[in-house]
């Protein structure tokens, strides 16, 4: 019979031919080949007009465990990480982009880090130990104004809740979905669900660099929009939460079971 995976990596895909190989090189190497962990991932494409499949699928003839979706349209970043959910088995799933930006010892180091007990690992570009090369000046200004808000909104000292690449507890993301951010957006989504529902984060540094091939896809002015719709809607769900007028993401039903008469306690034989 085979094994549930010990961990999942999501990685959405879109136009990646050239950084998806060595993306997928560098994860098998070191997590299976180097440390032997049960890991799949689960490339979603994302309607690339290039040879991304081709590639992922010569990869996976190697290592069978990269599992290849295939997405329909519309696109959009938070759609390609909503579909690789719904296909991943794994105890603990990693969200890891395709560009190489993302290290693969750190994801070791995320799912050391829930083996010890936490739910959530969240990297951080942006505390004492982190290392960043190439991050665009803008994008920069952007990310720090938007986690200031995010500070000051949600009352935490995580610094850098926007940065996709996260680690979580399969039942973190059962509970807290079913996700609906269709872009980048899905980043803040998926961070600040946990954080409002009161699970175990740890905040680690990380290494990152800038991609040094193709453009990112990432449109600034949308991007700014959505970002602050998900910030209103996940605030003010928060208040709701702690006013019990809304319930705490899936778990009314996961939380409870049905008793027949066979498990009641306490009956008297006739």
């Amino acid at each position: 019979m085979e094994q549930r995976p010990e961990l999942s990596i999501v990685i959405p895909a879109y136009n990646e031919q050239e950084n998806i190989g060595p993306c997928l090189d560098d994860l098998m190497s070191t997590l299976v080949d180097q440390f032997g962990i049960r890991t799949e991932v689960i490339v979603v494409n994302d309607n690339s007009r290039d040879e991304t499949e081709s590639v992922v699928l010569e990869r996976k003839s190697r290592w069978p465990s990269i599992r290849l979706i295939r997405r329909q349209p519309p696109g959009g970043f938070g759609r390609a990480i909503r579909t690789g959910l719904q296909y991943a088995r794994g105890e603990v799933i990693v969200i890891y982009m395709g560009d190489r930006s993302d290290h693969p010892i750190d994801v070791k180091r995320y799912y050391d880090t829930i083996r010890e007990g936490y739910d959530c690992v969240f990297g951080s570009r942006f505390v004492p130990g982190a290392e960043v090369k190439r991050y665009p000046r803008i994008k920069l200004v952007v990310n720090r104004i938007v986690n200031k808000m995010v500070q000051w909104m949600f009352w935490t000292q995580m610094n850098d809740l926007t940065n996709a690449f996260k680690a979580y507890r399969s039942e973190v993301v059962d509970r807290c979905g079913p996700y609906r951010a269709c872009h980048f957006n899905i980043t803040l989504e998926m961070s600040l669900s946990a954080l409002i529902s009161g699970y175990r984060i740890k905040e680690i540094p990380i290494r990152w660099e800038g991609r040094t091939w193709g453009s990112t896809n990432l449109r600034m002015r949308e991007m700014g929009r959505r970002y602050l719709c998900t910030l209103l809607m996940l605030f003010f769900q928060r208040v709701l939460m702690s006013d019990d007028v809304v319930a705490e993401g899936n778990r009314d039903v996961r939380d409870t079971f049905e008793v027949h008469q066979s498990s009641q306690v306490g009956n008297v034989a006739t």
